[in-house]
């Protein structure tokens, strides 16, 4: 039987990239099956328009619960890019023959050029990698990859190093699930070309894939039938056949699928950068594409030391001899004809870096750069990493998004240049600020808002945007077409995604529905309410719950201005998570004084929830009364109520009020609330002397802790204690009868405390303290302004019990002062 030819490779190796284009001249094969989405197969015209590269192919899958994006990039030095070329160039049949990079074999990859993608797998590959840079005294794997394969080699040698390299790589291993399914795949692909009418003179079809491939490609493609593989369709029960929850989903959930071309860039394609595949230094094996070994060493050395020049680093002309040198002496100890990539960069660090390593080499690891590599190396590395970016031919095809962006920035006057001021209570001002959040939303690189409130809803006016169109912002916006077809939709379905990451923190959901409530989506998909449900259900915290309910009350509160009104996200999160801080709220515990702010806010958002219904109610009740008579028949176009029941707050307060183990902030802030909403609540018990039940609390309360009880009471019944003459005599008294060492030790809490009145309430505070001391003729800045040098009031409070002490000790002794010597009060 006739074999096809099947060329493993390693992704944008120049070496793989100049044997493929060889064999393929060579052979003249009737097919070029390359690795890549077979769902791309009608529109590889679109590959060979004038584009600069590199580009990719980004292929998607989302839907109201996944989303799922994978890349197939293409450089000049790619071997799939060389396929692509030459074939044509050879009149050869072109197909991809991979699976959709939206399919379930990609769920866990970003991109498909992946080297190993089986991380369980894994584990034999790096066995030998290992082994191989033991033998070879090599340190690292791309430096043991260009000593095997990037030396310059003819092509029948290095086809044979490439097949031993992959056979040994890969053994015998099954793979992982996802694996087997993509190789499935490409064999039967390799199965139906090899059935086709033979043409004479050519090979029947030559195969360009991933060296991990290979050997099992070869094995399998005997057995597969020889029919057109059909390209599978997605859908919810086998995108992610891992996935325990597979098929659980709602089968009415609309899925988006697809794949455009996107412009990529040099730095994306960068293994240091965080790419899971392919050659590092994508410019400098560019270079070696281009100009060959020496002609690539020549420009990556001459653009390194005129970027260490321009850094102000050392780069001196007798450096750069020693580079020479050193990479010269390098190259033939480790028995190359010509100094490689590693050589150069072992050169650079032996010759510039002057200072001992607090790092590893970043050429010998894969992955990002780590923390202390020496400035020379970091600079080094990014010149070979390189700065291209590539472009689409004009013409090419793009999803609906981005003529949907465009017509809606056109129809708002909006130019992404410069510097943009809104002012937020301009009507098209606000539909501006919309826009430009929606696209914020989308991570849309250019569009960054710079100054503005941090809450939809904060009273704040302006906001500042910074607008511009970097390079990179075609890319992103073709790649946000996979969220929808419109500016609304694509933002809203990325939204949602982004809530759905935030797996039951409390706090990132309330700030994703602020920046809903910012951009005007008010509509959320009904499995994600029920998710958000879930997550407050799941929270552990009071201090965590509060603030964020607070910032989702405010959102439903001020709704109309936003596009918010009513939203019924909002009633279902403020519903559940009102029942869940009254419960958290109820067990005693301690607050801790890192978390006394967001106590205090959590009892302020469920006073102000409580308010909020009791007024509606009570409106309610006199609008359906003055409509309807004695009948009292529903307001039909009333807006709907929260489904809370204030009773229940209110017992829970009054409990944890009386509740002498709770922390005292947290009786103080319950018992702030009850005495807040007198006359609002239908209970008797809410109309009993406020006055007297706080001081109640705080003379049952330490010293040290009876300005955390105070603090608890102002921040929740300020309005209703700190103008009440009794409330004000009675703190007075409560002061006063404090001996000295209670008053130091209660004095921090206390000034805390009274920092939660404004200052003009102060002042007014103020004023009756003196009059309750006859001293109603001096200004009340004699109790609140601090004047320069002079000690604080506490630490007076200190000296003069230091002295009492003193006082004391000496009155032991039988010795005694006069009162005019002794220091007053403070």
């Amino acid at each position: 039987m006739t074999q096809p030819h099947i060329v493993g490779v390693r992704h944008h190796s120049p070496a793989c990239a100049r044997l493929v284009a060889e064999r393929i001249r060579t052979l003249r094969p009737a097919f070029v099956l390359i690795e890549g989405p077979a769902d791309f197969n009608e529109r590889l015209d679109e590959l060979y328009l004038p584009h600069r590269l590199p580009v990719a192919i980004y292929s998607y899958l989302s839907g109201d619960d996944r989303h799922h994006g994978s890349w197939s990039p293409f450089a000049e030095h790619s071997p799939e890019w060389q396929a692509l070329v030459v074939a044509r160039e050879v009149g050869a049949a072109v197909r991809f023959i991979d699976l959709p990079a939206w399919h379930g074999a990609f769920s866990h990859m970003e991109n498909r050029y992946a080297d190993v993608a089986d991380h369980a797998h894994e584990e034999r590959a790096e066995a030998y990698e290992r082994a191989l840079t033991e033998k070879l005294s090599v340190q690292g794997r791309d430096a043991l990859w260009d000593h095997l394969f990037e030396d310059g080699c003819d092509a029948d040698e290095l086809a044979q190093r490439l097949r031993t390299y992959f056979d040994h790589l890969r053994g015998d291993d099954a793979g992982s699930q996802g694996n087997q399914a993509r190789e499935q795949m490409m064999a039967r692909w390799i199965a139906w070309a090899m059935a086709q009418p033979a043409e004479p003179d050519r090979a029947q079809a030559l195969v360009v894939c991933g060296g991990y491939h290979a050997p099992a490609l070869a094995r399998l493609w005997p057995g597969m039938p020889a029919d057109l593989p059909a390209t599978p369709e997605p859908s919810h029960e086998s995108t992610e056949p891992d996935e325990e929850d597979a098929g659980t989903h709602d089968a009415q959930a609309p899925l988006r699928f697809g794949s455009y071309l996107v412009p990529y860039t040099f730095k994306r394609l960068d293994a240091f950068a965080g790419y899971a595949s392919g050659m590092p230094s994508p410019a400098y094996y560019q270079w070696v594409w281009e100009l060959g070994p020496e002609g690539a060493a020549h420009r990556a050395l001459q653009h390194v030391m005129q970027r260490l020049r321009e850094k102000k680093l050392p780069a001196s002309t007798a450096d750069l001899m020693a580079v020479h040198l050193r990479a010269q002496g390098l190259a033939r100890l480790r028995g190359h004809e010509k100094p490689l990539r590693s050589d150069w960069l072992d050169a650079l660090a032996g010759a510039l870096v002057k200072d001992a390593l607090d790092a590893p080499l970043p050429w010998t690891y894969r992955g990002a750069m780590r923390p202390g590599t020496d400035p020379v190396l970091v600079q080094a590395m990014d010149v070979l990493a390189g700065d291209t970016v590539g472009r689409l031919a004009p013409g090419t095809p793009q999803p609906p998004l981005v003529a949907a962006v465009q017509a809606e920035l056109a129809a708002h006057g909006i130019v992404l240049r410069g510097q943009l001021k809104l002012d937020l209570l301009g009507e098209a001002d606000r539909a501006k600020s919309r826009v430009l959040h929606r696209l914020s939303i989308l991570r849309l690189p250019g569009v960054r808002r710079t100054q503005g409130p941090k809450l939809a809803m904060s009273g704040e006016r302006t906001e500042l945007w910074s607008l511009g169109e970097p390079l990179e912002q075609q890319a992103a916006l073709i790649e946000a077409g996979a969220w929808g077809a419109s500016l609304h939709d694509a933002a809203r379905a990325r939204l949602e995604d982004d809530l759905r990451q935030a797996q039951g923190q409390i706090a990132p959901l309330a700030d994703g529905l602020n920046q809903a409530a910012w951009a005007g989506l008010s509509a959320l998909s009904d499995a994600l309410l029920r998710e958000l449900q879930g997550a407050i259900a799941n929270e552990a915290r009071f201090e965590a719950l509060g603030p964020a309910l607070s910032v989702l009350h405010t959102l439903l509160r001020h709704g109309q201005t936003l596009g918010m009104a009513d939203a019924p996200v909002l009633r279902v999160v403020i519903g559940a998570g009102f029942d869940r801080a009254l419960w958290l709220l109820e067990p005693p515990a301690s607050v801790a004084p890192a978390d006394m702010q967001p106590h205090l806010e959590g009892h302020l958002a469920l006073r102000q929830i409580v308010t909020d219904v009791l007024a509606h109610a009570q409106d309610h009740a006199h609008g359906a009364h003055g409509a309807h008579g004695a009948h009292g028949a529903h307001d039909v176009h009333a807006p709907s109520l929260l489904d809370v029941e204030p009773a229940r707050a209110l017992a829970v307060w009054q409990r944890k009020a009386a509740d002498a183990s709770a922390a005292p902030v947290s009786r103080g802030a319950a018992l702030g609330a009850t005495l807040s909403l007198a006359g609002r609540l239908p209970y008797a018990q809410a109309h009993e002397d406020g006055a007297g039940k706080a001081m109640l609390l705080l003379h049952s309360l330490p010293a040290p802790v009876l300005g955390d009880a105070l603090t608890g009471l102002l921040a929740l019944a300020r309005e209703t204690l700190a103008s009440e003459p009794a409330f004000i005599a009675g703190m007075d008294r409560t002061v006063q009868a404090l001996d000295n060492a209670d008053f130091v030790r209660a004095m921090p809490s206390l000034r805390a405390a009274f920092a939660w009145l404004p200052p003009q309430e102060r002042g007014l505070l103020a004023d009756q303290v003196l009059a309750l001391h006859d001293a109603a003729h001096l200004s009340r800045r004699t109790l609140t302004a601090h004047r320069a040098g002079e000690a604080a009031p506490a630490q007076l409070a200190e000296a003069r019990r230091v002295e009492d002490a003193v006082l004391a000790r000496l009155a032991a002794w039988g010795v005694t002062l006069d009162e005019t010597e002794k220091a007053p009060r403070p």
